[in-house]
Formats: structure tokens, sequence, C-alpha cells
């Protein structure tokens, strides 16, 4: 059932009071806003044969943003109330000052609508919930009998936002989201090795308790620990390396993304500052953030601050010719907003953040990419890394990768590492698949203290030149 209509400014923050309180913080001022939230979630979490988790959260808060040139004043509450609001309309004035400013048109409305707005956590019942995960732990038991620990989360949330502009404008947007993942650790001659599949998106979580959803996760989690139980100790060495489609695209979003987003280029700090129009990449790569991709984890009808999302190229055919921005930071950069103004809650003032960062494909086959590796590896699956937005150096551990030599895939290898720098990886990537794909909605981003869910995607992508860090001898 969709959840009902959520309306604070009818409700909690009368809308002619909330708006003359507003009014007057951003007198003045280049922009602002009230932004509430209402938000609740659900993780239930089956472990070693028994549910050791179960958590439900509920909040709601406000935040009022003064905007003026570079400094943004901002204020947020938990307790939704007119004293409270004029209580933070106080505080976030600062920013103002004198004034000065001219306020920037409203975003322009839209009627698309991304995703649905049922509540994912009223629409299965608590008991079908933990059956499922009890069925997901038998069923991944019985897969092999080398299957010694089985862990499976399911999780779901419902944000709720309403933004209410200087001008009156006011904006709102509901937004689920669910998530099933499952890991198994499995045991041989002494050794342990784990193995991880799950996803999700912005839908219900009917499609993800379907046994025929789960238990493909299942049989995934189970195929990678035990390719993981073969695998030899990773070669170290510059080689040529082919990144698999999918989720390997979250090192596209680390070690590039970021760099692209309008904050650290208008500031200088990105190592893609200033190279607008220039050629960053090789030719035939193509990079895109787009938040309008229905029920997308990264996906968002409209941003943090009331701009519709859009479908933003970010570098074409080699060429830089867009950042993704906010409105603070387009409006100084004199260019148009993207839809990219995100925050994690009504604690937070809004950034330039990505949705959806993806590459598109080539049309060479995927196989006849690995065939052409002569000395390299084949990486799959990737876990953690770390980047430096100022150079774009990255370290990315692969969680499946296999060692190719004269085109023949061998052995799967532990501990594999790559190492680089985004802009120089770019530079170096000789050919694109034909397979591109979205990975299975799994992605978190972190920026400055904030978390944003994200999507990701690539082809296969075949690079010349790439540091792999190793152990073998």
């Amino acid at each position: 059932m969709p959840s009902e209509t959520y309306h604070p400014f009818d409700t909690a923050l009368p809308g002619d009071e909330a708006l003359s309180i507003l009014k007057s913080a951003t007198n003045g001022a280049d922009d602002g806003e009230i932004y509430i939230e209402r938000r609740k979630s659900e993780a239930l979490v089956f472990d070693d044969g028994r549910l050791h988790t179960a958590s439900y959260d509920a909040s709601e808060g406000f935040g009022l943003r003064a905007v003026r040139g570079e400094v943004a004043g901002y204020a947020h509450s938990t307790e939704v109330s007119i004293p409270a609001l004029r209580r933070a309309a106080e505080t976030a004035r600062l920013a103002v000052g004198d004034g000065g400013g001219t306020l920037a048109d409203p975003p322009q409305p839209t009627n698309r609508h991304l995703y649905t707005d049922a509540d994912p956590i009223g629409g299965v019942d608590f008991p079908v919930k933990i059956e499922t995960l009890r069925e997901i732990d038998a069923f991944s038991r019985d897969l092999d009998p080398r299957v010694v620990q089985v862990s499976a989360t399911l999780a779901a949330s419902l944000q709720e936002v309403a933004i209410l502009r200087p001008d009156g404008v006011q904006v709102r947007d509901t937004r689920p989201m669910t998530r099933l993942n499952v890991s198994v650790i499995v045991e041989q001659n002494g050794r342990r090795e784990t193995g991880t599949a799950g996803g999700g998106g912005r839908v219900g979580l009917d499609g993800l308790i379907d046994p025929a959803d789960w238990q493909a996760k299942a049989r995934e989690a189970l195929r990678i620990a035990l390719v993981n139980l073969d695998a030899v100790p990773a070669p170290a060495g510059i080689m040529e390396v082919a990144l698999g489609p999918g989720w390997p695209g979250i090192l596209l979003h680390e070690a590039i993304g970021h760099g692209l987003e309008g904050d650290f280029n208008r500031k200088g700090s990105s190592a893609f500052a200033g190279l607008m129009g220039q050629r960053v990449a090789a030719r035939g790569v193509t990079v895109l953030d787009d938040g309008t991709l229905p029920d997308r984890r990264g996906s968002i009808t409209v941003d943090d601050e009331g701009t519709p999302s859009r479908r933003n190229v970010l570098i074409e055919d080699g060429i830089l010719v867009g950042y993704m921005q906010d409105r603070q930071n387009a409006r100084l950069m004199g260019v148009e907003p993207t839809g990219n103004g995100r925050r994690q809650s009504y604690a937070h003032a809004p950034m330039p953040r990505m949705t959806n960062t993806y590459m598109l494909g080539g049309d060479a086959d995927p196989g006849a990419l690995v065939a052409d590796i002569k000395d390299g590896i084949w990486a799959v699956g990737f876990g953690g890394g770390q980047v430096d937005i100022t150079n774009g150096k990255f370290v990315f551990s692969c969680t499946e990768a296999y060692r190719v030599l004269n085109g023949k895939v061998g052995a799967p290898v532990k501990g594999a590492t790559l190492i680089g720098d985004g802009p120089t990886s770019l530079q170096h990537i000789r050919a694109l698949g034909n397979d591109m794909a979205l990975d299975p909605g799994m992605g978190n981003c972190g920026k400055a203290g904030q978390w944003v869910p994200v999507g990701v995607g690539q082809p296969t992508v075949l690079m010349d030149r790439l540091t792999v860090g190793g152990s073998a001898a």
C-alpha cells in the first residue's frame, strides 16, 4: 500500500508561518530552503542459524539553510515546530550578514516518478521476513557440504522529504529502499574463504523475498567462496588488467567520479580542475551520471534541493564535458544545477554527489578482451578502496580475480590490489566490451562524513598498464 503522503507544511510547520520565517532568514541571500525529512528503517540479520539482530528506527527533523556567495549557514533540529524553526533561522541568518545577494530561480518542476511510493517495511509481514531468512540459511547450507556459516541480511527503509523555498515553491519526494545480502563461509582442508552477493534498489521487498531471487544470490555467494578456496597468491607488478562489467565500476566511481563533482573543481582541488573541453580519457570512453534510471539504488526523482535529477554526460568520447553540480556550486561556476545536490539526512547540508555513475560500452567481445592479455589479471569483483581526490590516486582490493598469461585464464588469485590514479588510468583504456552492466544495487558513497546510496556500472574494460599489488614471489 502507498505510504500516507507526507505534508509537514500543512501540519507541524504551517506553510504560511514557515515561509515567513524562511523569507526572513534568507532576505539578501542567494539561496536557501527548509528541508524536512521523515525516515524509518528496519534491518534483520540471520546469522549462524538464528536471528541475530532485528532493529527498527524512526526519525524526523528539519534543516534550514541560508546561502550567500561561498558561505552557507545551516541549522537543524529533531523538534519540528515553529519555535525550533525560528531558532534555526537566527543561526542560519548569520551566513547572510548584510545581504546583497539575489535569490536564485527555483528548480524547474517535474511530474516524473521514478519509483514506487509504497512502504517497503509494512508491505511484507514480519514473520514472512524471518521465514525467508531462515530458508536462505537452510538453502545455502544444503548447496555444498563445505559451507560452515551463513549470514543473511534483509533491510528496508522509507525516506519522505518535503522542501520549501523562499519563493514559496514546495517539492516532495517519497523514496523507498530495499536490499538483501547473503554471505557464506566455506572450509576445506583447514582453509576458510568467504563469498558475498546481494542487491536491491528503490523497490518493494516482494521481489527480494522471491525464492528465484534469493536463491540466485546464495548460489553466487557460494561460487565466489569456492573460487577463493582455490586462489593462489597474487602476482605483483605493472600489468595489463581487464576489469569485469557491473560492480567493478566502483573503481570508476571512486577514482574518477569524485573528481568530477563541482565543489572540488570550483576550488581547484580536483585532478580534473581546469580541464573542461580537454581530452582526459582514451577515445571511445563516455562516462555519465544518471539519476533518472527507474528503481535504481542511486536514482532520485528530485535531489535534496528540489532540482529534478538528470542524465548528465561527464566525459564524451574521451573529452571532459561536464561536472556534477548542486545549486550553490553551479551558481558560483556560472552553470546550471545538474540535480546532484544530495545530503545524508536533515542534519546535513547538501553538496554535489553522484547518483548512478557508469561508463558506456563499446563494441568488443568481452572474451576477446581477456584473451588479448599477454601478462596480467582479470578482475571481476572488488572490495574496499581508498582514493585521494586531489590527484585521483587509488588503491582497491579485488575479491575475485584471475591470472591471465598469453590469453589463457589461469588460477584465481588472492590478495590482489589495483594501484594507480584515475586520470592516467582513463588514458590507458585500450578497449571496451559490449557488455555494459549496472551493479546489482549495493553501493554506498561517503563524502565529508555523509553517506548516500549510489549506483555504478561499466562494460568489460581492458587497460594497458596498471600496478598490481600482490604477495607472490
